[in-house]
């Protein structure tokens, strides 16, 4: 049967628990993009995240014998306080099932709505499948995030509410990915009442499930996904959802986490408000898509969809935003070893700020350099390393480089010659009390570890660099020891800047 989703959007219960949120300019990135930057305030809910739409609009459908006994879902963090807070104004028991590595501010405000907390399982899709036995051992109803079509009508409001406060004319509307509730939703609504408005879904460079789904022409599931944006990091989208987005969404967009960054400082600058990276997706995509179209006049709108921050990821943010913004450009650059030498690489830098700079005597022919520069256009930094390069200073851009930007920029000068058969691998796994040791016990084997570098982020994944001793003849252990170890992980071992620094 055919869903009429504008009528079911138009007819949806939202505003028992849900706001009417504001349509705001942000006059800043407007004046950099010179084009009309309008932000649709979802992370100005009562649990500052768009997701309690979708909860209250399903379970305002449900039957009163089903209300009675209880729901459940399994959530992380902004679907499972939209869950929580529904059944608080409904009367209803709520079950909550997050996985064991949720920050405690994430379960603390389930339990503080009157929701049963109950925790399991390492990842999402651990704890999702334990809800599943949960609901039918209890008989309770499932509250999807975003695969149920009184889900994706409750989001659709935004887009309703969208058309009422804004009659002039917009040129597209973005918003973030994860599983497609939301995009599908504002889509739907929006091809039916403004099918002259271009609507744009946005993902995390590492979490592209609806992209490569809309390539392929079918649903597929990523093996692995980034947990930067984690309020967007789902493996696999929903069939309606998917089925919606084929239909009415007229591109995906995908952006790195440094853009995502970027994008969280520019909606702060403007607004003093603080998205969650999820949140930001949108902001960043429409930047993204005002630079490769060069449109100007126009205007465009981005839902801010959360801000459901970790205080402790602000480090991280902050330290990522001007390489985001293309504001910052890092650099490994080869000087002599000879008087003067130091001096003379400081003049061809001119007056330009230095953001980070990081040296060692390396040996007594040549010294390398990591270098922070801020920079006021992209183009700037290959024109600094095209500079150097000139003046007989060997320079690579490390600015795309996720290694050096992660690990290195904190170990530089940590040359090992007399280390032998060194491989270097990035992993990331499960963040939560005792994680760090568990990733080092299920390494548990005997190759000297020759490198060591993590650092918490505060993120529900923790990241470490990892330099091992393995001789040739034990290559096929290690690669079944990689493989075995369950963890997603990369290979650094020809990385040009770990060769420069640390190799």
């Amino acid at each position: 049967m055919t869903i009429n989703y504008r009528e079911k959007i138009e007819h949806s219960h939202v505003y028992a628990v849900a706001r009417h949120t504001p349509l705001d300019e942000l006059p800043n990135l407007s004046s950099r993009l010179n084009n009309r930057v309008l932000l649709k305030r979802e992370d100005m809910q009562p649990v500052f995240s768009f997701k309690l739409r979708g909860a209250y609009n399903k379970m305002a459908n449900l039957s009163a014998e089903a209300l009675q006994r209880g729901v459940i879902c399994a959530s992380a963090g902004n679907h499972a306080q939209g869950v929580a807070l529904s059944a608080q104004k409904m009367g209803c028991r709520a079950v909550i099932v997050m996985p064991t590595t949720t920050p405690a501010i994430k379960v603390n405000a389930v339990r503080a709505r009157g929701a049963e907390v109950v925790l399991f399982g390492d990842s999402y899709s651990d704890a999702y499948l334990h809800a599943l036995d949960l609901e039918q051992r209890e008989e309770l109803t499932f509250v999807h995030p975003y695969d149920d079509p009184d889900v994706i009508a409750g989001q659709g409001t935004i887009a309703l509410e969208l058309v009422q406060d804004h009659a002039a004319p917009i040129e597209a509307v973005f918003c973030c990915v994860g599983g497609g509730g939301l995009l599908a939703g504002m889509a739907a609504y929006l091809k039916a009442v403004r099918p002259e408005i271009k609507v744009i879904g946005v993902e995390a460079q590492d979490a592209e499930a609806m992209t490569e789904s809309l390539k392929l022409g079918q649903r597929v599931m990523l093996e692995q996904v980034g947990l930067f944006a984690d309020g967007a990091a789902v493996k696999q989208v929903g069939e309606h959802t998917f089925a919606l987005v084929q239909q009415y969404v007229d591109e995906m967009i995908v952006v790195d986490n440094d853009a995502i960054c970027a994008a969280i400082k520019d909606v702060f600058e403007d607004t003093r408000s603080i998205l969650e990276p999820a949140g930001a997706l949108a902001v960043a995509g429409l930047k993204a898509y005002s630079q490769r179209e060069q449109c100007q006049g126009k205007t465009l709108v981005a839902v801010a969809s959360g801000a459901n921050m970790n205080f402790d990821r602000l480090r991280f943010i902050a330290e990522r935003a001007e390489l985001g913004e293309r504001r910052e450009a890092v650099f490994a650059v080869t000087i002599p070893e000879t008087p003067g030498a130091f001096k003379r690489f400081c003049r061809l830098l001119g007056q330009r700020n230095i953001t980070e700079f990081n040296y060692r005597f390396a040996d007594t022919e040549q010294a390398h350099i990591f270098v922070g520069l801020a920079v006021h256009h992209p183009t700037e930094a290959d024109a600094i390393a095209g500079k150097l390069a000139a003046a007989g200073l060997p320079t690579i851009n490390l600015s795309d480089n996720e290694m050096a930007k992660l690990h290195l920029r904190h170990l530089v000068g940590g040359h090992a010659p007399q280390v032998q058969n060194e491989v270097v691998y990035r992993f990331e796994f499960p963040e939560k009390p005792g994680a760090l040791m568990n990733f080092l016990e299920s390494m548990g084997h005997n190759w000297n570890i020759s490198l060591f570098h993590y650092r918490n982020h505060g993120a529900d994944f923790g990241r470490v660099l990892v330099g091992m001793q393995v001789p040739p003849e034990d290559q096929v252990a290690f690669t079944q020891f990689l493989q075995q170890l369950g963890y997603p992980y990369w290979d650094e071992s020809h990385n040009p800047a770990y060769r420069l620094f640390l190799g």
